[in-house]
């Protein structure tokens, strides 16, 4: 099942959230049963973390739901980390980013030091950094965060459109 915007908006999500959910859902993946991901963490659905059970079976309706609930739940954490005024773009990019990491992470991270500090090329180059799950460098991680940092510097060389 490939998401698509419509499927997104159906559920309320609107303007960045449906559209990043398309981006985020295809680098995530759907798994229908709970499992262990690389790092050890019980992971369902469309990267769904926080109530997911190893070896458990869910709906499509259920990941959907799930995934619409956890967009809007890391859009909240990444709108009280950011101090700055974001472009689309680069919203787009680092709310892909902070679904992927986390909150904790990126709180800690440098990038959101220097987003913060209004170095906003210097933050979108730190998304490439992040290509590592246990020391390994996963493929599909360096596919992912090359295609944010190009969100995130159209939207920093725009600097046209602030989403929020």
């Amino acid at each position: 099942m490939i998401i698509k915007a419509k499927s997104l908006i159906a559920l309320g999500l609107t303007g960045v959230l449906a559209a990043v959910g398309v981006t985020v859902a295809n680098f995530e993946g759907k798994e229908l049963v709970g499992y262990v991901d690389p790092v050890g963490i019980e992971t369902a659905c469309f990267g769904h973390t926080a109530t997911a059970i190893a070896g458990k079976e869910y709906t499509e309706h259920e990941c959907l739901n799930l995934f619409a609930q956890d967009l809007a739940e890391h859009d909240e954490q990444l709108n009280h980390a950011v101090l700055v005024p974001l472009t689309r773009g680069e919203h787009m990019a680092y709310l892909s980013f902070h679904y992927n990491v986390g909150a904790g992470n990126f709180r800690r991270s440098t990038l959101l030091k220097y987003l913060n500090e209004n170095q906003r090329l210097r933050a979108c180059d730190e998304l490439t950094r992040w290509v590592y799950a246990n020391g390994r460098k996963l493929t599909g991680l360096v596919k992912r965060r090359e295609q944010e940092r190009t969100m995130c510097l159209e939207g920093v060389s725009s600097n046209v459109e602030i989403s929020r």
